[in-house]
């Protein structure tokens, strides 16, 4: 995976891979590189993904695709998954953004964002504990 390391309040510097689930780099130009405003906002994002995959779970458990919430909750995952950096978790919000009325298919969907999420959520815990 990847270690990091940062000096209080300086750019988070990970060893990255091109296989990472977060693109630091791209965080820290959104952030202009301010590691203690980095760590607030994976933060955030952690908890806010997870709430989401949960709710989803549960939308797509019932078939209620066809709703307003679904579209909401996936849209709004995708533009937070982008703003950290989190790309690959981003497109499966986007595909499963489209989704209507196929019950299996959002099942299938919310798998995929299960599995893409784990990924952020280890690479962002791994990241966070080894910055100060």
């Amino acid at each position: 995976m990847m270690a990091g390391r940062a000096n209080s309040g300086r750019a988070m510097k990970p060893l990255k891979t091109a296989d990472d689930p977060v693109d630091v780099d791209h965080l820290n130009r959104y952030t202009g590189g301010d590691a203690s405003l980095n760590r607030e906002i994976l933060q955030l994002f952690e908890a806010q993904c997870r709430e989401m995959v949960v709710k989803l779970e549960e939308l797509a458990g019932q078939g209620d695709l066809a709703g307003k919430a679904w579209r909401e909750l996936t849209h709004t995952l995708k533009g937070a998954a982008r703003g950290v950096g989190a790309f690959g978790l981003a497109d499966v919000a986007a595909e499963a953004e489209k989704l209507t009325n196929d019950r299996l298919a959002a099942i299938e969907a919310v798998h995929r964002l299960k599995t893409k999420s784990c990924a952020v959520q280890l690479f962002i815990e791994h990241l966070l504990k080894h910055q100060p």
